[in-house]
């Protein structure tokens, strides 16, 4: 249980010492400052590499926020999460979720299940055939789109919804990039991925499969043909382990062996596998191994580095002969400094795979038909913050097979002039090439990170590309640059929007019906932090899991079901109402209840909505600052009367 102080007071036990004069504003108890209403960041939505409006679906799902009309809750929600993430079923299964890293909740207990609400809402979607939002007029131009994985697609969806014309350009048959061919089946199933596919598609977006540009198509005919080019490459060519004897036969890339599995072309794998690297690409290749187990007395052309490298493909009816595989997982670091997720980490470690840390590769040892045999290690001791190598502590793991799954780079043969050394693809701010005007590029091709990252690449370019095709430039990004709630499209939705202003200057402005009074948007540049809450309002609560399989070393093999399963409606609900909703009112009426002057009072029904179900009567308000003290989300400043 949490220790902290669950409180915020104005006045701290020792605070003996008057403040700066600017600071004592109080005479008795009352002050010049009265409320306003300050919308913020939440700092799930700031930590979320996509900018959704987490808060806002979640206040949907707990039923703060009301569906215009007879909308059910689910479908509002969906169409509030597929405002930035089209993905949501798929997100909601493989995002790491650093939205629940910032979360407030951890301050009070534990974060909100963000990611188990949002798979919720995103399997309602495909259930329920649900659409995304509908593509605009017809703008008349064309984008030409280069792979069809999470960047390409977010990125079409974006422009389609702007009315632009879109071509998918994708070198493989089926489309996905890393969401099919890089992360395992079982963790994205199939039907999932093929369902949130096709809803893009269904907007309008033309695909050209088994296409690759730079060797079917030069680029320079794509920027020809259309007015504009978004680079969504993915990063699916694995790094080669960079030490002697690393580029034996059976010392593969982790992307290769996934790509292999998820083909459906590998379907066993080595005895003995040593698996390279510390992050989700090492403990994907880990699971999927021991899964994949092995079988004995094995043609030479059944290798795993046979199938893996394209020579040839697994017979699906020798998987009835595998046995058990060894596996284990070698990193250079501690585990604690693994930059997987604990989950995953967790996950291999239960069912059954070894992790040694602090090993660093010297060497691949040979045997005479130059195949690795093992893996020669040094220990590593990183006490300083920096490896320091144990002089005389070699040793050798044996091995069948090695998988380094210590980097990726794009595949950009044919595409050369856009390398910048390192198989990667420099942009600026607005994901635009370097040195290019119709070129923008998104995904792990600038970097490899997460999907939710290439989700927001995607997004920011499409605005990039819209602004280009118009002749405009780039338009500055805000600082906390995320998909905002809009109070002014909250007003329109609910038939509360201002009358025209007429532009003149006018006094007394409260009364006034094209003037939203007391309320101040500072979402583009504040993110609200947990000490500006009034966290005693909120009791302790558990989090709602998400029910797991229990899969073991014993009865990993073979198993390819999702290992969590998703949560009901009543536990979505419920954990959707575990939200603080930082920076927003959320309707718990303590600023009306502790007002001693009266002067908050709740808006009229018939005027109410989502950021406007309180108001203040400034001719009753003394500024005595209780209602920001008890305010629970931080949606309450004393900033009138400066």
């Amino acid at each position: 249980m949490n220790e902290k102080l669950l409180t915020r007071r104005r006045y701290k036990d020792g605070d003996d010492a008057p403040k700066p004069w600017q600071e004592e504003i109080f005479v008795a108890d009352t002050s010049h400052k009265c409320p306003t209403y300050v919308h913020r960041t939440p700092p799930c939505q700031g930590s979320c590499p996509a900018g959704e409006d987490i808060r806002g679906w979640l206040n949907i799902a707990r039923g703060i926020e009301k569906a215009p009309g007879d909308m059910c809750w689910q479908e509002y929600a969906f169409s509030r999460v597929t405002e930035s993430n089209p993905f949501p079923a798929i997100m909601g299964r493989v995002c790491p979720a650093p939205c629940e890293d910032g979360c407030n909740r951890n301050e009070v207990e534990d974060h909100v299940g963000i990611n188990a609400v949002e798979q919720f809402i995103g399997d309602y979607g495909l259930e329920h055939q649900l659409e995304l939002h509908p593509s605009g007029e017809d703008t008349g131009k064309r984008v030409a789109i280069i792979g069809s994985g999470v960047a390409g697609l977010a990125c079409a969806y974006q422009l389609r919804r702007m009315g632009h014309a879109c071509t998918v350009f994708e070198t493989h048959d089926e489309l996905g990039g890393m969401m099919r061919y890089g992360i395992p089946g079982y963790r994205i199933p199939r039907e999932v991925l093929d369902g949130e596919i096709q809803r893009i598609l269904d907007l309008g977006v033309e695909v050209r499969r088994n296409t690759k540009i730079g060797v079917d198509i030069p680029l320079e005919e794509l920027q020809t043909d259309f007015d504009a080019v978004f680079v969504g490459l993915g990063a699916q060519t694995g790094a080669a382990l960079p030490v002697p004897g690393g580029d034996a036969p059976n010392c593969i890339s982790g992307m290769a062996f996934l790509e292999a599995f998820n083909d459906g072309r590998l379907q066993h794998s080595a005895k003995r596998v040593l698996v390279i690297g510390g992050g989700d690409t090492a403990m994907d290749v880990a699971a999927v191994a021991r899964r994949l187990g092995h079988i004995e007395h094995k043609r030479i052309h059944d290798r795993p580095e046979n199938i893996i490298l394209g020579h040839t493909t697994h017979d699906v009816a020798s998987v009835a002969h595998r046995l058990g595989a060894e596996v284990t997982i070698v990193y250079r670091r501690p585990v604690a400094k693994m930059p997987a997720t604990k989950m995953e980490i967790e996950h291999v470690t239960q069912e059954g795979v070894e992790i040694r840390d602090s090993l660093a590769p010297v060497e691949v040892v040979l045997g005479e038909d130059g195949r690795a045999t093992a893996l020669r290690v040094i220990e590593a001791d990183w006490s300083t913050g920096k490896m320091v190598v144990k002089e005389g502590s070699e040793t050798d793991i044996e091995c069948d097979l090695i998988v380094a799954a210590i980097g990726q780079k794009g595949d950009l043969v044919g595409l050369e002039d856009l390398d910048n050394g390192w198989g990667l693809v420099d942009a600026d701010p607005f994901y635009r090439a370097k040195n290019q005007t119709d070129l923008f590029v998104g995904g792990d091709v600038i970097k490899p990170h997460l999907l939710t990252t290439a989700i927001g690449h995607a997004s920011i370019a499409a605005q990039g590309i819209d602004k280009f095709m118009a002749g405009a430039d780039p338009s500055r990004r805000p600082r906390v640059d995320v998909h905002h709630f809009s109070l002014l499209d909250k007003l329109r939705e609910t038939d509360h929007a201002p009358s025209e202003y007429q532009h003149e200057q006018d006094w007394a402005t409260d009364a006034a019906d094209y003037a939203i009074h007391n309320y101040e948007d500072r979402s583009s540049v504040e993110i609200v932090p947990s000490d500006e809450l009034f966290l005693a309002h909120f009791n302790y609560d558990a989090r709602r899991l998400r029910p797991e399989s229990d899969i073991t070393a014993d009865s990993v093999l073979g198993y390819f079901g999702e290992r969590v399963a998703g949560l009901s409606e009543d536990e979505a609900r419920e954990e959707a109402d575990r939200c603080m909703s930082c920076g927003m009112c959320f309707e718990c009426d303590n600023c009306v209840i502790y007002c001693p002057q009266d002067a908050i009072f709740r808006v009229k029904k018939t005027e109410s909505t989502m950021g406007r179900y309180v108001d203040t009567d400034y001719g009753k308000c003394i500024g005595c600052h209780i209602c920001e003290d008890v305010c629970p989300s931080g949606y309450i400043r004393m900033g009138l009367g400066e």
